[in-house]
């Protein structure tokens, strides 16, 4: 019983380093100046899931996942097309794609691969992306989303 329960620890403070520090060590940013006006840009569930304990904001990530969810259009304000994504690791996100700004991405359906990048906000969810396009005047790093082999920005 006490090599088991010693087993256990074990494994918690491994994962309690992985999500502290991340597996594998954050890349370098993507794009020249992507730094700028964010606080990390990170490439991998860990990192997600790093922000979502930590309750983290105001973070560039870039990443990939499933669509598990298509929801209705945000018309509050800037229109936004709304989607849950499933990471390898089973943490959602919601992305909010601003189609006031970026094109929507009509052919996404549920089951389809994305690969994203924009601003994470925490929520008690898994988090929320948004920025996932061009900014008109310069001022923000410009996120995207991959679908079918078409860059939205």
């Amino acid at each position: 019983m006490k090599k088991l329960l010693l087993a256990g620890a074990i494994v918690l403070v491994l994962l309690a380093a992985v999500v502290q520090w991340g597996w594998p060590p954050t890349p370098a940013p993507s794009e020249p100046g992507a730094d700028q006006g964010a606080t990390s840009v990170v490439d991998s569930d860990a990192d997600f899931a790093r922000a979502f304990a930590d309750r983290a904001g105001d973070l560039e990530l870039e990443g990939h996942g499933v669509v598990s969810k298509l929801l209705a259009d945000d018309t509050d304000g800037d229109r936004h097309q709304r989607f849950i994504v499933r990471l390898d690791s089973g943490q959602t996100l919601l992305v909010a794609h601003n189609i006031d700004i970026a094109p929507r991405i009509d052919a996404l359906r549920v089951g389809d691969a994305v690969s994203f990048k924009g601003e994470y906000e925490w929520n008690a969810q898994g988090g929320i992306l948004h920025w996932t396009h061009h900014d008109p005047t310069g001022s923000h790093v410009a996120g995207w989303i991959e679908h079918d082999g078409r860059t939205y920005q």
